[in-house]
């Protein structure tokens, strides 16, 4: 992710804004001149539009320094009135940061600050801190607008539909229940997303059901073979401890998937390494874990991204944000903390 700076304005900044609007410079340009994102722009300038009268006796809006100075510290006086949060400036100022400049939701936001074990003068709840976000007077920066999906709450799909399958493997409905309850370690789910059009390259995306663990790979192209390959790689990266981590992997019926022999088959012993069960078409619901894996690695590679151009430390960059994440669905705690559990006991 590419963040900019989330500090406040200092007096020497906004004295820059002034005379590059005077100027003529594009939002854009100073935005990139004052190390903030155009947002922050847009916001501080409207914090400081005063009316002016020209030498022509007309009246227009133009920016000033000192108005913007002077509502400022208006707003530090007033801010946290009355309100939980107080005057607790360190807190909101570290909230800004979690969400603003980390990519975190308001809930895992509070989850780190607790995992970290910091300290601040005020603990709020997750709907406090959200109430506090949509009031638009409590942070300085910090809007709606820099929520994930702005706010919207993502719900899970309850469909129940069912279809014969395609592939001649195992059917997900032969898949033990402790598999499907989540009861077991190492039963994973196993999804690719595409690039845009004309990009050769894709991310093949496992999820381990249990804690959530997700292994993102670049692949060379979106076949069957490239999948092998990366299951071989990955037997190789974990040895012999490869047989206790994936126990199963479940996966829809694309074409890359085809080959479940050639992913079943161990590499570097004889017999099988693992064991593939293919979800009814058009049955995302079947893999959920795996879903909002892809949902977290879009983040980093939105829609319309070229993989062509995506290198391997961007995609390691990526996984290891997403499995740091505190979840709520894991009590507040990241995939890789649990997954580190699991590991010592396996």
């Amino acid at each position: 992710m590419n963040h900019k700076d989330a500090k406040h304005f200092t007096w020497d900044q906004r004295l820059t804004l002034e005379r590059m609007l005077k100027k003529g410079f594009t939002k854009a340009a100073i935005a990139s001149a004052l190390g903030k994102c155009e947002r922050s722009i847009y916001y501080e300038i409207n914090r400081g539009l005063c009316v002016q009268q020209t030498s022509g006796y007309e009246f227009i809006e133009v920016y000033c320094p000192e108005v913007a100075e002077r509502r400022y510290r208006e707003f530090l006086k007033e801010k946290g009135r009355d309100l939980k949060i107080g005057k607790d400036h360190a807190l909101a100022r570290r909230l800004e940061e979690l969400v603003m400049v980390h990519g975190f939701a308001p809930g895992a936001a509070l989850a780190e600050i607790r995992n970290n074990g910091e300290v601040y003068d005020t603990v709020i709840c997750e709907n406090t801190l959200y109430n506090y976000i949509y009031r638009g007077d409590v942070f300085l920066h910090l809007t709606p607008d820099h929520l994930h999906n702005k706010g919207r709450r993502h719900y899970a799909a309850n469909s129940k539909r069912q279809a014969a399958r395609s592939s001649n493997g195992k059917s997900i409905e032969t898949r033990p229940q402790e598999v499907k309850g989540r009861g077991s370690f190492g039963h994973w789910e196993m999804d690719s997303i595409m690039g845009c059009k004309g990009s050769k390259k894709a991310l093949l995306v496992l999820t381990e059901r249990r804690t959530r663990m997700g292994i993102v790979m670049l692949l060379e192209d979106h076949t069957a073979a490239s999948v092998v390959k990366a299951i071989n790689r990955l037997e190789r990266r974990f040895g012999k401890l490869f047989y206790k981590l994936f126990k199963s992997i479940t996966v829809d019926n694309g074409c890359e998937f085809q080959d479940f022999e050639g992913i079943e088959a161990a590499h570097r012993r004889k017999g099988k390494r693992t064991v593939v069960f293919f979800c009814h078409p058009y049955s995302a619901f079947e893999r959920g874990s795996n879903e909002n894996m892809n949902r977290l690695i879009r983040r980093f590679f939105p829609k319309g991204t070229s993989f062509d151009t995506v290198t391997p430390e961007e995609v390691r960059a990526a996984e290891k944000w997403v499995n740091s994440y505190p979840r709520k669905l894991l009590g507040w705690q990241s995939a890789a903390t649990l997954f580190e559990k699991e590991l010592l006991s396996a």
